[in-house]
Protein backbone atom coordinates (compact mmCIF):
# COMPACT_ATOMS: atom_id res chain seq x y z
CA UNK A 1 0.00 0.00 0.00
CA UNK A 2 1.37 3.27 -1.31
CA UNK A 3 1.24 6.39 1.40
CA UNK A 4 -1.90 7.72 -0.73
CA UNK A 5 -3.88 4.92 -0.46
CA UNK A 6 -2.50 4.74 3.28
CA UNK A 7 -3.75 8.00 4.09
CA UNK A 8 -7.19 7.70 1.73
CA UNK A 9 -7.97 4.29 4.28
CA UNK A 10 -7.35 6.48 7.21
CA UNK A 11 -10.03 9.14 6.01
CA UNK A 12 -12.33 6.56 5.13
CA UNK A 13 -12.17 5.28 8.54
CA UNK A 14 -13.02 8.34 9.74
CA UNK A 15 -15.98 9.29 7.77
CA UNK A 16 -19.51 10.97 9.33
CA UNK A 17 -21.87 10.31 5.96
CA UNK A 18 -23.92 13.07 7.99
CA UNK A 19 -21.62 15.28 8.13
CA UNK A 20 -20.72 14.67 4.51
CA UNK A 21 -24.25 15.38 3.44
CA UNK A 22 -24.48 18.76 5.54
CA UNK A 23 -20.96 20.15 4.55
CA UNK A 24 -21.26 19.08 1.16
CA UNK A 25 -24.16 21.68 0.94
CA UNK A 26 -21.43 24.85 2.15
CA UNK A 27 -19.23 23.99 -0.51
CA UNK A 28 -20.76 23.58 -4.16
CA UNK A 29 -17.52 24.08 -5.86
CA UNK A 30 -16.69 21.15 -4.99
CA UNK A 31 -18.11 17.84 -6.44
CA UNK A 32 -19.98 15.79 -3.11
CA UNK A 33 -18.21 12.37 -4.46
CA UNK A 34 -15.22 14.34 -3.67
CA UNK A 35 -15.68 15.04 -0.26
CA UNK A 36 -15.18 12.14 1.91
CA UNK A 37 -16.83 13.91 5.37
CA UNK A 38 -14.54 13.80 8.22
CA UNK A 39 -14.77 16.76 10.55
CA UNK A 40 -12.14 19.23 11.25
CA UNK A 41 -10.71 18.03 14.58
CA UNK A 42 -10.26 14.66 13.62
CA UNK A 43 -8.63 15.69 10.25
CA UNK A 44 -6.23 17.80 12.69
CA UNK A 45 -5.56 14.99 14.83
CA UNK A 46 -4.89 13.07 11.55
CA UNK A 47 -2.59 15.59 10.50
CA UNK A 48 -0.60 16.01 13.26
CA UNK A 49 -0.11 11.71 13.99
CA UNK A 50 0.92 11.61 9.98
CA UNK A 51 3.02 14.48 10.60
CA UNK A 52 4.80 12.24 13.77
CA UNK A 53 4.86 9.56 11.63
CA UNK A 54 7.07 11.69 9.08
CA UNK A 55 4.77 10.78 5.94
CA UNK A 56 3.63 14.15 5.14
CA UNK A 57 6.47 15.44 2.88
CA UNK A 58 5.82 12.64 0.48
CA UNK A 59 2.38 13.69 0.73
CA UNK A 60 2.94 16.90 -0.24
CA UNK A 61 4.62 16.19 -3.51
CA UNK A 62 1.12 13.74 -4.80
CA UNK A 63 -0.92 17.07 -6.46
CA UNK A 64 -3.34 16.82 -7.19
CA UNK A 65 -5.35 15.06 -4.70
CA UNK A 66 -8.78 13.54 -5.43
CA UNK A 67 -10.85 14.32 -2.10
CA UNK A 68 -11.80 17.23 -0.53
CA UNK A 69 -9.81 16.30 3.20
CA UNK A 70 -6.80 15.27 1.16
CA UNK A 71 -6.49 19.08 0.38
CA UNK A 72 -7.23 19.96 3.53
CA UNK A 73 -4.55 17.72 4.91
CA UNK A 74 -2.14 19.28 2.70
CA UNK A 75 -2.60 22.87 3.99
CA UNK A 76 -2.67 21.68 7.57
CA UNK A 77 1.04 20.42 6.38
CA UNK A 78 2.02 23.47 4.83
CA UNK A 79 0.96 25.69 7.94
CA UNK A 80 2.95 23.61 9.58
CA UNK A 81 6.09 23.97 7.79
CA UNK A 82 8.87 26.06 10.05
CA UNK A 83 11.11 26.92 7.08
CA UNK A 84 9.15 30.28 5.66
CA UNK A 85 11.31 29.78 2.03
CA UNK A 86 9.98 26.07 1.98
CA UNK A 87 6.64 27.33 3.20
CA UNK A 88 5.42 29.50 0.40
CA UNK A 89 7.57 27.07 -2.08
CA UNK A 90 5.03 24.45 -1.06
CA UNK A 91 2.41 27.29 -1.11
CA UNK A 92 2.40 28.56 -4.71
CA UNK A 93 2.50 24.88 -5.79
CA UNK A 94 -0.31 24.14 -4.08
CA UNK A 95 -2.59 27.37 -4.36
CA UNK A 96 -3.21 25.97 -8.14
CA UNK A 97 -5.42 23.35 -7.41
CA UNK A 98 -7.10 24.85 -4.64
CA UNK A 99 -10.83 24.66 -5.15
CA UNK A 100 -13.26 25.58 -2.67
CA UNK A 101 -13.44 28.35 -0.24
CA UNK A 102 -12.75 26.44 3.03
CA UNK A 103 -9.26 24.74 2.00
CA UNK A 104 -8.09 28.50 0.67
CA UNK A 105 -9.10 30.24 4.27
CA UNK A 106 -7.55 27.10 6.90
CA UNK A 107 -3.85 27.97 5.68
CA UNK A 108 -2.43 30.64 7.58
CA UNK A 109 0.91 29.53 8.34
CA UNK A 110 2.65 30.96 11.53
CA UNK A 111 6.21 31.11 10.12
CA UNK A 112 4.33 34.44 8.34
CA UNK A 113 4.80 36.28 11.44
CA UNK A 114 8.33 36.43 11.26
CA UNK A 115 8.56 37.23 7.62
CA UNK A 116 6.52 40.14 6.99
CA UNK A 117 8.42 42.08 4.67
CA UNK A 118 9.28 38.96 2.09
CA UNK A 119 5.39 38.07 2.64
CA UNK A 120 4.40 41.04 1.44
CA UNK A 121 6.03 40.65 -2.42
CA UNK A 122 4.14 37.14 -2.18
CA UNK A 123 0.80 38.55 -1.36
CA UNK A 124 1.20 41.00 -4.30
CA UNK A 125 2.00 38.26 -6.38
CA UNK A 126 -1.34 36.72 -5.56
CA UNK A 127 -3.66 39.60 -5.74
CA UNK A 128 -2.41 39.64 -9.18
CA UNK A 129 -3.11 36.10 -10.36
CA UNK A 130 -6.15 34.77 -12.74
CA UNK A 131 -6.90 32.22 -10.01
CA UNK A 132 -9.49 32.74 -8.09
CA UNK A 133 -8.70 30.95 -5.01
CA UNK A 134 -5.39 32.60 -5.53
CA UNK A 135 -6.34 36.11 -5.52
CA UNK A 136 -8.78 35.47 -2.12
CA UNK A 137 -5.79 34.12 -0.83
CA UNK A 138 -4.00 37.01 -0.92
CA UNK A 139 -6.71 38.93 0.28
CA UNK A 140 -7.01 36.83 3.44
CA UNK A 141 -2.93 37.05 3.85
CA UNK A 142 -3.03 41.04 4.04
CA UNK A 143 -6.26 40.73 6.02
CA UNK A 144 -4.93 38.68 8.55
CA UNK A 145 -1.35 40.09 9.00
CA UNK A 146 -1.46 43.47 8.04
CA UNK A 147 -4.61 45.81 9.41
CA UNK A 148 -2.99 46.13 13.07
CA UNK A 149 0.52 47.15 14.00
CA UNK A 150 2.32 46.44 10.24
CA UNK A 151 -0.82 48.48 8.35
CA UNK A 152 -0.09 50.86 5.30
CA UNK A 153 -3.24 52.96 3.87
CA UNK A 154 -1.84 51.43 0.05
CA UNK A 155 -3.15 48.19 1.01
CA UNK A 156 -6.46 49.33 1.00
CA UNK A 157 -5.98 50.76 -2.62
CA UNK A 158 -4.63 47.04 -3.13
CA UNK A 159 -7.69 45.09 -2.93
CA UNK A 160 -9.65 47.97 -3.88
CA UNK A 161 -8.39 47.93 -7.06
CA UNK A 162 -9.22 44.30 -7.46
CA UNK A 163 -12.10 43.65 -9.87
CA UNK A 164 -13.63 40.55 -10.31
CA UNK A 165 -16.86 38.54 -11.49
CA UNK A 166 -16.00 36.04 -8.91
CA UNK A 167 -18.19 35.62 -6.15
CA UNK A 168 -15.35 33.65 -3.98
CA UNK A 169 -12.97 36.94 -4.60
CA UNK A 170 -15.91 39.07 -4.30
CA UNK A 171 -17.00 38.38 -0.49
CA UNK A 172 -13.47 38.10 0.46
CA UNK A 173 -12.89 41.63 -0.58
CA UNK A 174 -15.91 42.36 1.36
CA UNK A 175 -14.64 40.47 4.47
CA UNK A 176 -11.70 42.71 4.07
CA UNK A 177 -13.30 45.93 4.36
CA UNK A 178 -15.56 45.07 7.00
CA UNK A 179 -12.49 43.79 8.82
CA UNK A 180 -10.76 47.67 8.33
CA UNK A 181 -13.67 49.57 8.99
CA UNK A 182 -12.94 48.12 12.67
CA UNK A 183 -9.48 48.01 13.00
CA UNK A 184 -8.67 51.02 10.92
CA UNK A 185 -11.59 52.95 10.73
CA UNK A 186 -10.48 56.63 9.60
CA UNK A 187 -8.42 55.26 6.85
CA UNK A 188 -11.56 52.89 5.97
CA UNK A 189 -14.21 54.69 5.66
CA UNK A 190 -12.89 56.82 2.78
CA UNK A 191 -13.28 53.79 0.60
CA UNK A 192 -17.39 53.36 1.33
CA UNK A 193 -18.06 56.82 1.37
CA UNK A 194 -16.65 57.69 -1.93
CA UNK A 195 -17.83 54.13 -2.94
CA UNK A 196 -14.56 52.84 -3.97
CA UNK A 197 -15.95 49.18 -4.49
CA UNK A 198 -18.15 47.30 -6.66
CA UNK A 199 -21.75 47.69 -5.83
CA UNK A 200 -22.33 44.39 -5.00
CA UNK A 201 -19.25 44.24 -2.63
CA UNK A 202 -19.45 48.01 -1.18
CA UNK A 203 -23.32 46.64 0.10
CA UNK A 204 -21.46 43.13 1.88
CA UNK A 205 -18.71 44.91 3.24
CA UNK A 206 -21.70 47.49 5.03
CA UNK A 207 -23.58 44.42 5.75
CA UNK A 208 -20.92 42.66 7.19
CA UNK A 209 -19.67 45.45 9.22
CA UNK A 210 -23.05 45.87 10.64
CA UNK A 211 -22.81 42.18 11.79
CA UNK A 212 -19.74 42.72 13.76
CA UNK A 213 -19.51 43.43 17.51
CA UNK A 214 -16.39 45.44 16.73
CA UNK A 215 -18.39 47.75 14.92
CA UNK A 216 -19.70 50.96 17.30
CA UNK A 217 -23.57 51.60 16.94
CA UNK A 218 -23.21 54.84 15.88
CA UNK A 219 -20.93 53.56 12.93
CA UNK A 220 -23.52 50.80 12.10
CA UNK A 221 -26.02 53.65 11.71
CA UNK A 222 -23.95 55.48 9.30
CA UNK A 223 -23.02 52.82 7.58
CA UNK A 224 -26.46 51.86 6.41
CA UNK A 225 -26.62 55.52 5.36
CA UNK A 226 -23.98 54.62 2.46
CA UNK A 227 -25.90 51.43 0.88
CA UNK A 228 -25.81 51.54 -3.14
CA UNK A 229 -28.67 50.99 -4.58
CA UNK A 230 -28.31 48.60 -7.37
CA UNK A 231 -30.00 48.68 -10.72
Amino acid sequence: MNIEQDIQGRLFALQDLEYRNFHSRLMPTVDKEHIIGVRTPALRKLAKDLAKEGQYMQFLDLLPHKYYEENNLHGFFIEGIRDYADCVKRLNEFLPFVDNWATCDLMSPKIFKKHKKELLTEIQGWLASEDIYTIRYGINMLMTHYLDEDFQEEYLQWVSKLHSQEYYVNMMIAWYFATALAKQRESAIIYIEEKRLEPWTHNKAIQKAVESLRISPEDKAYLKTLKVRRQ
